[in-house]
């Protein structure tokens, strides 16, 4: 399965429970993805820092059995071993179970793309696990080119908003004040240079808001 039969989501953690089967470096980074989410690792071994991590430690063997004892309940199980066979019988279990899987050697229905967080938005690149490496270089790519003027540019149109909204009064007029705003250069040219203020009235005389 690739990413063209995915749905590229944003998932709120909420009460859920991610269940990292493998306590090594590979758990480790795919903990990361999770910030949030109740984390429980079942491994025979786990590295202090992913120990520390989780939520929930269990330290056994992982067999069937231990498998289905503990994706009970589970958000999404993943397959984070070193062992591909031991990670394709995690997955397939998980599965079988109608319970979400990613696996560290692929085939699951859940993708963990390379993620960029910035101050106010987040950027995502994933290609379905067909070139592992491409993803974290587009990121580091799009990271220098998303200098600070785009949370600048964030933190405006956040302020803007209440305004707009009371003094426009049709969401078309406010959705083509809004893309006339970001389209223009001059706005961009100021939060670049740090003239918020600038960039601020300039953004109100554009739509009538003062």
């Amino acid at each position: 399965m690739t990413d063209r039969n995915m749905a590229p989501i944003f998932v709120s953690p909420g009460d859920r429970q991610i269940v990292v089967f493998g306590g090594g470096k590979v758990a480790l980074r795919k903990i990361g993805h999770f910030k949030g989410f109740r984390i429980k690792v079942v491994s025979k071994e786990v590295l202090p820092e992913v120990r520390d991590a989780a939520d929930e430690v269990i330290i056994t063997d992982i067999s069937e059995n231990s498998i289905k004892e503990n994706i009970e309940g589970a958000f999404i199980a993943v397959a984070a071993t070193s062992d591909k066979a031991i990670n394709a019988m995690i997955r397939d279990t998980a599965m079988a179970e109608g319970i979400m899987a990613n696996s560290a050697h692929g085939g699951g229905d859940v993708l963990i793309p390379s993620v960029l967080n910035k101050r106010n938005f987040t950027v995502t690149v994933s290609t379905g696990g067909t070139v592992p490496a491409f993803p974290p270089y587009v990121v580091r790519k799009i990271d220098g080119l998303l200098d600070d003027s785009y949370d600048l540019m964030m933190d405006m149109l956040i302020e803007l908003r209440p305004v707009i909204k009371e003094k426009v009064k049709t969401q078309p007029e406010r959705a083509k004040l809004l893309a006339d705003i970001l389209d223009n250069q001059s706005i961009w040219n100021m939060l670049s240079s740090g003239k918020t203020e600038e960039a601020i009235k300039e953004a109100k005389r554009m739509g009538d808001l003062e």
